[in-house]
């Protein structure tokens, strides 16, 4: 399956000027086109969105968006995914309208996360023009940055992204019981596992539990350390509560910090992040989170 890259997030939100202020005033980002009183778009780079907050009755992941380079590449997938016992449904007009895409298909993996597999997303040639002068680490194919997912059983989902989807296993983590108190009661560790179809170390992550809002955090990577200190320092003077300080990740290399976003889960804001030669990369196994720093607050 030639899924490219994380295209874009979409989650419902219980408090959409929370959203705007985080994303806009805190995050840096930019408000894309078709915003309307009830869904802020939201851009980071020449992609005319690549985030959509949604207002309703929940806090949750409504998608996140795979992006797929043609029809054919489409089609091939969703045959696929059906062959293999994942029933697809094809976006209607309404729905392609909406997505600015020229095709997709949803689909949920086994732990019931929605996905949508499109091709063909619009773009906004307008200079981006963020708040700040911050720029977004997105080009040759690294897409939006990564999503972590909740996936209870563990080894169905990772089977569904690497053997079906096609991502590469690119490390996995011990976990601790207290680290994942949804878990299975008894175990004595939970894998954590780090995937991604393109260069980027991951595009996605897999926690091995439950999560009310269907995501753990997401990141956006910036091209500078200064834009990581400069968003830090607006997300303390704006009373944000920071969920894990700055520190580096073992795996990823990333340097970042964690914040607590409307709606019950963390954005990473982070800077430097590894890219990997698919065709040399080893799986391991990390035994530590970050090189340095990284404290989580609770």
């Amino acid at each position: 399956m030639d899924i490219r890259s994380l295209g874009y997030l979409r989650i419902e939100t219980t408090d959409l000027a929370d959203w705007r202020r985080y994303a806009l005033d805190h995050l840096g980002f930019v408000e894309g086109q078709d915003s309307t009183d009830s869904t802020l778009n939201v851009r980071i780079d020449d992609r005319i969105r690549r985030l959509s907050f949604v207002a309703g009755t929940t806090d949750r992941l409504l998608a996140a968006g795979f992006e797929l380079p043609d029809a054919r590449a489409l089609t091939e997938a969703a045959e696929e995914l059906e062959s293999h016992g994942f029933p697809v449904k094809h976006a209607d007009e309404a729905t392609l309208a909406e997505r600015r895409v020229q095709g997709l298909v949803h689909v949920d993996d086994p732990a019931g996360n929605p996905l949508e597999l499109y091709w063909g997303q619009a773009q906004d040639h307008s200079p981006l023009g963020t708040p700040y002068g911050n720029r977004f680490v997105t080009g040759d194919h690294l897409g939006l940055g990564h999503v972590v997912l909740p996936a209870p059983d563990m080894d169905a989902a990772v089977a569904f992204y690497q053997h079906l989807l096609g991502f590469q296993l690119r490390d996995r983590m011990k976990l601790p019981p207290v680290a994942v108190p949804t878990g299975e009661p008894g175990r004595d560790f939970f894998w954590m596992n780090f995937l991604s179809p393109n260069a980027r170390h991951h595009s996605l992550g897999l926690y091995p539990g439950a999560l009310p809002p269907g995501i753990v955090h997401f990141m956006v990577e910036t091209d500078s350390l200064d834009a990581v200190g400069y968003c830090l320092d607006r997300m303390n003077a704006a009373g944000v509560p920071i969920a894990s300080s700055l520190g580096r990740h073992s795996n990823d290399h990333m340097v970042s910090f964690y914040a607590q976003a409307p709606g019950g889960f963390q954005v990473e804001y982070g800077w430097d992040g590894l890219l990997v030669d698919p065709a040399t990369w080893t799986t391991k196994e990390i035994t530590s989170d970050s090189l340095w720093g990284h404290q989580w607050n609770g």
